[in-house]
């Protein structure tokens, strides 16, 4: 397989892009070797500038679940450049896609657009704040919830496969106030509300996806909400990978549970920057220019990505959901299966079509069991994988996604490329 035009750009990039790339897992330092730098993508596929096709289970990271290049979002999104990218004033579609949320997310009485997920998760710790007049906030061993400052502290995602838990840069005065504690551990969580009585919220993403996928366990997320309660404390619940992927509706739909605050990104931009957050009308009330809490954005709401997201959300219908879920199924118990023959050590943790194998006996249930996988063996599955026209995240701690896209040709494929790879 030809890299000699990835290679050359990526060696151009690191003169003038700190290490070569704008966000850092897609360096290959974990995995090792030459990223592949993309030209195209449709479908399931994906191109590189060397001309390698590759079946893409990265999926942009979770937002692609139409596949790539979908034609209704292209067609609704050339329609609407026509009229212009950017007003820094409010659109008629801006409050469309609230609408759409509300319904999706019935806990979401009130919804404020950004432009990423990190804007999102940072402004609703904010309102959490100012609405509980608290300082503390409580977040899990591995989740992650953007690069805002006091939201690295044993962060998962890119921060996992850097080695790097915690970021230079970050004064010890801007982390003295987030409390950490192990994903799945309700009687920590207990202990810790009963004993502090200055926590204004607790974070997480119902179903873990930046140490790899991580399930709550039985009865976790029932007594988060529970707990928090009786504490007087508030739930964040950061769907920006979870929202629009499980269900419609996200993991509070699959789990039945109702946060006070819901962080959402990715899937609801349908491949362009955006970011909401929202949660009860009394919370979200006391935001600028109501209330006290300020928060403010140039391209929040911009006109294009919400066109996308709009797009997207119409297409999201039950029996899209269901294949899904079938096709993720059936196509990680091969691979589980394969390796098992193979007398290789897996484990695969899946919520719908989002999915994560572990080079280990497992189980996986939080971040120190995370840690006991394979790097190494993954690193040389990814480039097995990688040199066979097949794109898996170039991380071990990072989750997989299948599309609409994906064929049930497609899967037959990899599992063949994946026997090869696993009897080597």
């Amino acid at each position: 397989m030809q890299n000699k035009k990835s290679e050359k750009l990526f060696n151009e990039a690191k003169a003038h892009i700190p290490g070569g790339v704008n966000s850092p897992v897609r360096a290959y330092k974990s995995v090792g070797g030459i990223p592949p730098f993309i030209a195209s993508a449709k479908g399931s596929r994906i191109r590189d500038v060397d001309g390698n096709d590759y079946i893409d289970f990265v999926c942009s990271w979770g937002p692609m679940i139409l596949g790539h290049s979908p034609k209704d979002v292209l067609n609704a999104v050339t329609k609407r450049l026509g009229r212009g990218t950017s007003y820094g004033a409010p659109t008629g579609e801006e409050v469309l896609l609230a609408k759409e949320i509300k319904k999706a997310f019935p806990a979401m009485e009130l919804v404020r657009l950004v432009s990423s997920g990190t804007e999102a998760t940072m402004s609703a710790i904010r309102v959490a704040r100012g609405y509980t007049g608290k300082k503390k906030i409580v977040k899990f061993e591995g989740c992650y919830h953007g690069h805002s400052d006091y939201l690295l502290v044993k962060a998962g995602s890119g921060a996992l496969t850097l080695n790097l838990p915690d970021s230079a840069g970050v004064p010890e005065e801007f982390v003295r106030y987030t409390l950490v504690l192990p994903y799945n551990d309700l009687p920590a969580v207990e202990a810790l509300l009963k004993s502090d009585n200055d926590i204004a919220a607790v974070i997480v993403e119902p179903v873990a996806g930046n140490m790899g996928v991580v399930l709550p366990g039985n009865g976790f997320l029932e007594g988060l909400r529970r707990i928090t309660k009786e504490a007087g404390v508030l739930l964040i619940f950061d769907e920006v990978i979870t929202g629009f992927r499980l269900s419609k509706g996200g993991a509070q739909s699959v789990f039945k549970i109702k946060p006070d605050l819901i962080c959402l990104g990715k899937i609801l931009g349908g491949g362009f920057p955006i970011g909401a957050f929202g949660g009860k009308k009394e919370i979200m009330s006391i935001l600028a220019p109501d209330g006290p809490v300020y928060q403010a954005g140039t391209l929040s709401g911009n006109p294009i990505a919400v066109t996308a997201g709009l797009a997207t959300l119409k297409a999201l219908k039950s029996p899209l959901y269901k294949r899904l879920d079938r096709l993720a199924r059936r196509f990680t118990d091969e691979i589980v299966s394969l390796a098992r023959a193979a007398g290789i050590p897996m484990t695969v943790n899946r919520a719908g079509s989002m999915f994560t194998f572990f080079f280990t006996n497992g189980p996986v249930r939080n971040f120190a069991e995370a840690k006991r996988s394979d790097a190494q063996m993954y690193a040389r599955f990814f480039h097995g994988l990688l040199e066979r026209g097949v794109m898996f995240p170039p991380s071990q701690f990072e989750a997989c996604f299948i599309s609409s896209a994906h064929t049930e040709n497609d899967l037959d494929k990899v599992i063949q490329v994946c026997k090869k790879i696993l009897k080597k």
